[in-house]
Parts: C-alpha cells; sequence; structure tokens
C-alpha cells in the first residue's frame, strides 16, 4: 500500500481524497496556494506544503512546485483529483520519472485520449460508436473543409482537438458561415489551449448527455459501474446528474458497458476513467474520456456500494480490482447538483465570507463540500463549493429528497444557485427525465423570471 500521498488539488475534491486515504492509512501532504490556506484539508492533512501565490498558474498548474512538494515531503504518489493537472500528460510523465506514482492512467494514454481525434480513432477501432465526422483534423485548403462538411451534412459543430468545458466549439447550419467559423473556433482555441486544430462533427439537434463509469487495474481487469445522466447542462457544463439513466433500458446499459470495459482493454487503460456519449433517438455516439475521476462520482458509489475513490488508490498500489462485473449491482436512485458560489439568476461569481453555513441531513443525503462558517470563498478559482446528492429507492423519492435538503440547507454571506436548483427539482421536464442537453439552456429565462418572482414575494 502506498505511504504517503501528495493531493495535488484544492476544494471538495482535495477533501474527498484525504478521506479515502486515511481509511486505508495513507499519509496525506495537502498543497495549497496563498490563498487557500484556510482549506479544510490543508488544516486536516498530515503535511501541508505551500506552492506559490492565489494564481493557479503560480501554484496548482505549476509542475515543479507539485514535484517539489513531493520531494521534500517525502511522498511516494500524487493523486491530482480534477481539473488542473488531472489530464496533463506531460504531468503526468515528469511524475513517473521524479520517481512517484501518478494516481491515474498512463501518460501515453491521457495523451491518446485527451487529443479528441486521436481518442475518437481508438474508440473505433475498439468498436464504439462515434459522432460521424470528418475522421480527422482539418488542414487549412477551404476546399476541402467545404467538401468534408458536405459528407458530414449541416447542422454540423466544429471542435478544437484540444477543447474543454464547452470551449472550442461552435455550430455552423450552413455553408454560409462555415469558413468564418473555422477561422473564429482556430483562433479562440489557440488563445484558451495554445493549439488550434479543429475537426468536423455531425452536430445532433436533440441528444442526451449519457456516460459511463469504468474502473481498470493493471492486471488487465477492468469493470464498468453503469451509467449517468448529465443532460441538464448550462453553457456545456453541467448542473444536475443522475444515476442511472432515466429511460435507459437494461439491454442498452448492458451493450454500451460492455464495449467500454472492452475499450479499456484495448487501450491498456488504467484507474477510473469515464466514457462520455450523445445519445439520440436509441443510438450512442462517443465524443470524449475523461481519464481521471469526474465531479459527479459520488451518485455512482451510491447506487453501487463501490468507493471510487478508494479504488483509484488501491489500483495505483498495484492491487487487482476487489470485483468483478457480475458483482457491481445497481440499487435506488441518485441525483446530485452542484452548488455553485454565484447568483442565481445572472450566474455572476459571488467570492466572498460564509457568515453561516448549515449543511442539511436525513436519510439518503451526502454533502461532499470544503466550506464552513468563517470560510472565505476566493475570487480565483472554479465557482462551486460543494455538492449536495440524495438517494433514494426510486427517482421520484431520490428528487423528493433533495428538494427537502435543498430547504434546508443555509449558506449565507454570499449567492449561490440554491435557488435554481429548487426550481429545477420542481420543473415538469425534468421530473419527467429523460430531458435533452438544450433544455436547461432554452427554458432558464422562464426559470429565471421564476425566481425573480420569488425573490420579490
Amino acid at each position: 500500500m502506498l505511504k504517503k500521498i501528495v493531493i495535488a488539488n484544492r476544494g471538495e475534491i482535495a477533501l474527498r481524497i484525504l478521506r479515502a486515504c486515511r481509511e486505508l492509512g495513507i499519509r496525506t501532504v495537502a498543497v495549497h496556494s496563498q490563498a487557500d490556506r484556510e482549506q479544510k484539508h490543508v488544516r486536516l492533512a498530515d503535511e501541508s506544503v505551500c506552492i506559490g501565490p492565489a494564481s493557479s498558474g503560480e501554484s496548482y498548474l505549476n509542475i515543479p512546485a507539485v514535484l517539489s512538494a513531493a520531494e521534500v515531503s517525502d511522498a511516494d504518489a500524487i493523486h491530482p483529483g480534477y481539473g488542473f493537472l488531472s489530464e496533463n500528460a506531460d504531468f503526468a510523465e515528469q511524475v513517473e520519472r521524479s520517481g512517484f506514482v501518478f494516481i491515474g492512467p498512463r501518460p501515453d494514454t491521457i495523451r491518446l485520449m485527451g487529443d479528441k481525434i486521436s481518442a475518437i480513432s481508438a474508440m473505433r477501432e475498439a468498436g464504439v460508436p462515434c459522432v460521424p465526422g470528418s475522421d480527422g483534423p482539418l488542414d487549412r485548403d477551404p476546399d476541402k473543409a467545404i467538401e468534408a462538411a458536405r459528407k458530414i451534412g449541416y447542422p454540423l459543430l466544429i471542435k478544437a482537438t484540444a477543447g474543454g468545458g464547452g470551449r472550442g466549439m461552435r455550430v455552423v447550419r450552413s455553408q454560409d458561415s462555415l469558413l468564418e467559423s473555422i477561422d473564429l473556433t482556430r483562433s479562440e482555441a489557440k488563445a484558451a489551449f495554445g493549439e488550434d486544430t479543429v475537426y468536423l462533427e455531425k452536430y445532433l439537434e436533440n441528444p442526451r448527455h449519457i456516460e459511463f463509469q469504468v474502473l481498470a487495474d493493471m492486471h488487465g481487469n477492468a469493470v464498468h459501474l453503469g451509467e449517468r445522466d448529465c443532460s441538464m447542462q448550462r453553457r456545456h457544463q453541467k448542473v444536475i446528474e443522475e444515476a442511472p439513466a432515466p429511460g435507459l433500458d437494461a439491454d442498452a446499459r448492458r451493450t454500451m458497458g460492455a464495449r467500454c470495459v472492452e475499450a479499456c482493454r484495448e487501450i491498456g487503460y488504467r484507474g477510473a476513467g469515464t466514457f462520455e456519449f450523445l445519445y439520440e433517438n436509441g443510438e450512442f455516439h462517443f465524443i470524449e474520456m475523461n481519464t481521471r475521476v469526474q465531479v459527479e462520482h459520488p451518485i455512482t458509489e451510491i447506487i453501487t456500494g463501490i468507493d471510487i475513490v478508494k479504488t483509484q488508490l488501491l489500483i495505483a498500489a498495484g492491487e487487482a480490482l476487489p470485483f468483478v462485473q457480475d458483482e457491481v449491482r445497481i440499487r435506488g436512485h441518485a441525483v446530485e447538483c452542484r452548488v455553485n458560489a454565484e447568483h442565481p439568476q445572472n450566474f455572476r461569481p459571488s467570492p466572498g465570507r460564509i457568515s453561516l453555513f448549515h449543511a442539511p441531513g436525513g436519510p439518503g443525503i451526502r454533502i461532499d463540500s470544503h466550506i464552513y462558517t468563517g470560510y472565505v470563498v476566493p475570487p480565483y478559482y472554479d465557482s462551486m463549493i460543494g455538492k449536495l446528492i440524495a438517494f433514494g429507492d426510486t427517482r421520484q423519492s431520490a428528487i423528493a429528497r433533495l428538494l427537502t435538503a435543498l430547504d434546508e440547507i443555509v449558506i449565507e454571506g454570499i449567492d449561490t444557485n440554491i435557488a435554481l436548483h429548487k426550481r429545477l427539482c420542481c420543473d415538469p421536464g425534468f421530473l419527467e427525465g429523460g430531458t435533452n442537453i438544450h433544455y436547461l439552456e432554452r427554458n432558464l429565462e422562464r426559470m429565471t423570471q421564476g425566481l425573480r418572482q420569488a425573490g420579490r414575494s
């Protein structure tokens, strides 16, 4: 077993990793920026090392600083969490070259799946269905781009190979705007990711976002833990996730789960990962793989009873998966909402001091959060301050418990999006289940009007 781990992240995921380490008797080293000295996991870790100023580029994204912290603390492994350096193949490579264990996939796997074109090619070879597209990057010849778009058919999506988080994408509905849109997407991708390679993909009008959680060890064993529905999105950012996906039959789950497992074996995957699909008219279309633990992993943990983060640590220590596919059982339903420090109507970030925090409770309620009364939410990082998760024997029970928990939770001193989540839990489309990825965006104005009226009453 690993003896000491550097947690190269912040916030709720850093605290989540620390708790898993405690359970396994692993000592922890919390690396933090100057702005995060009062983070809960920093206080609870066995050791802490300040790795730079508030700017993430000078701290959490500073590879030499993270490696130095591992060296001075005599750690033997580094867990990157999600975001920051978690899917940086160069970082994973330097971690292993420096003699530490990287708690995640091999660097070449991260590199393969981090480039969307090579990822799609690998998935096609593994028999995983993909969205029709240009089958490679677009070159600078405008005539070839026009011909590729004609073969795919409009509407289509221009995507940056290095894109992520909803950036580096543009919908094109006719040839009139194709070339200009390609140039704009290239420029935006270069500015955001340092890489301007783009490709074309068929734009699906009303798909759902369904993803499959996988775990794979170093001994050729791999399993899937079922699927999650993450279709409630705003600007391609997930707002509410649930598991299992409503309306997906057992045969579809079994078939796609098996294909994801086989793909893991084909690419020699190691650790936790997620295959993301667009699902429309009963068909799955692979879009990307996240080679890390997901924000929404708790809902899968709850319905399967499997601790994903603890299993990551066991895999990194060289152990075989402690269960096989036939032993994975899915029970009940879980729903998660992301609690953000932001205004519920205009989504403007709301950093500042939390004057009062009261966590909800009751049957089936879990909250993953690093905040506490007196904690100051810094303005330098992502606005998510916690995840509220509810479990029930049925989907209706889980949603009812989530709404009760949203009524109970108290966060004062800053704005949060809790009011929006309350509206969503009562929204007819969400209650019915199976909404597409555009549903929330299209209905947000109606919902925000309801929030304004509630605020005036």
